[in-house]
């Protein structure tokens, strides 16, 4: 029944002008709308609305993610634009924060403003 629809991606942020800013102009996505309720953004074909909460719930899991073809140049480029990459206990992880799953995939975590758990996958 959904197959057809578009998909609507979600996140919660305390400060829509700070996520704003970070999903804006660190991410590179670009604005459709801003009001005080969401900042709704392109993520090159879907839409990802900033959704204004009081406090935002803090997952231990990715919440949104983004296949790139080489990430290690976009870990740099994020790296150079102040994003800091997230290291993890107990996975094996190289200088830059990249893990490689056992299937070949490299993965690497990062946090937006309000803490919600990011990532970039290279398919392996």
């Amino acid at each position: 029944m959904l197959e057809s629809s578009d998909l609507v991606a979600f996140v919660a942020a305390t400060d829509l002008r700070r996520a704003r800013a970070f999903y804006e102009q660190t991410l590179g996505l670009p604005v459709l709308e801003h009001n005080d309720f969401a900042c709704v953004l392109d993520a090159h074909g879907t839409m990802l609305r900033v959704t204004a909460v009081s406090e935002v719930a803090r997952g231990g899991y990715t919440v949104l993610g983004w296949r790139v073809t080489d990430i290690v140049a976009t870990v740099r480029d994020l790296g150079a634009r102040g994003v800091t990459f997230l290291r993890f206990g107990g996975m094996s992880q190289d200088e830059q924060g990249i893990w490689t799953a056992p299937g070949g995939a490299r993965v690497a975590w990062f946090a937006d403003p309000d803490g919600n758990t990011l990532s970039l996958t290279q398919e392996g």
